[in-house]
């Protein structure tokens, strides 16, 4: 018995990375969209990476999100994902935080698999991807179709890279953060953040109720939604077409309508979202007592 539980997180983060590695379904959305798509250079000191860059169909300036990979790298999904956002009225800048990693200098498309890319994004100082966060924040904003609002968006590994953003960056808008472990010191948060947790994920859900209770001790706004019956991973899962859980689905839809309704009500001071022409769908601070939690512990150029 204990070792068929020691096996299923293992089994669990295998059919995860064959279910991100086959998103051909993801490819064939993108490749059928009408908007404006891009990859730029970004640079910051002596380090350059890349980033898919959306633009949405939208007569007025509109605020920045910036979009943070799952732990599988920059994939089709992710870019699909930054598509969808761009539809409902925002300018997205996803960088891929492998670049320069890879074999030959290459980003997430030059790893050999998907156990590569995994290892890969395990290893990355978050230092340098805080920095990497920071030089796609400023490109964006710097955009003459940009209103100067910065917020940041994460799935899974990238969920907590999300949570840890918003402690490092003071002029975020609003960090959203899907399925991610949260950082240890909550006392540098100067944004709210909004979480999006699956019922059937245990390894994180399980530090939800500290994570509220520390975010409240610290006076930070911190509002969690948990999706009953989905997975980790729903946002992508909830798209597949190979997906036979309804709740990851349910999940997905509502989950996606929550963040752009917060999307569109970011502080008046952050100004607001113009409407799309078109649209595919519509206290004392303190130190977190929680450890760092991995989201998988086990196992054009711009000048900054």
């Amino acid at each position: 018995m204990r070792r068929s539980l020691l096996v299923l997180p293992a089994l669990l983060l295998l059919l995860a990375s064959l279910s991100a590695s086959a998103q051909d379904w993801a490819k064939a959305k993108l490749e059928t969209s009408p908007r404006h798509r891009e990859y730029v250079t970004l640079k910051h000191g002596d380090r350059s990476l890349q980033a898919f860059v959306v633009y949405p169909e939208v007569s007025g300036k509109v605020p920045i999100v910036v979009l943070i990979h799952e732990i599988f790298g920059l994939s089709d999904w992710v870019k699909e994902m930054a598509d969808e956002l761009a539809a409902a009225g925002y300018i997205v800048v996803a960088p891929d935080l492998l670049s320069g990693s890879g074999p030959n200098g290459g980003g997430t498309d030059s790893y050999s698999g998907m156990d590569a890319i995994t290892k890969a994004v395990s290893g990355l100082n978050p230092d340098t991807v805080n920095a990497d966060l920071d030089a796609a924040a400023d490109y964006g904003k710097k955009l003459p179709a940009s209103n100067g609002t910065v917020a940041s968006a994460g799935f899974c590994w990238g969920g907590g890279k999300s949570f840890a953003f918003a402690a490092h960056r003071k002029d975020l808008a609003a960090a959203f953060v899907f399925y991610g472990p949260p950082p240890s010191d909550f006392s540098t948060i100067a944004a709210p953040v909004y979480g999006f947790y699956a019922g059937n994920d245990a390894r994180i859900g399980a530090t939800l109720p500290a994570t509220i209770k520390d975010m409240k001790a610290a006076g930070k706004k911190f509002e969690p939604v948990t999706y009953d019956g989905a997975g980790h991973g729903f946002m992508r899962a909830g798209e597949d077409p190979a997906n036979n859980n309804p709740a990851n689905k349910a999940a997905r839809d509502q989950a996606f309508s929550r963040l752009t309704s917060l999307l569109k009500s970011l502080p008046s001071t952050h100004s607001s979202v113009a409407t799309p022409r078109s649209t595919n769908r519509s206290a004392k601070a303190s130190k977190s007592k929680i450890p760092a939690t991995s989201c998988h512990s086990q196992a054009a150029t711009a000048a900054m």
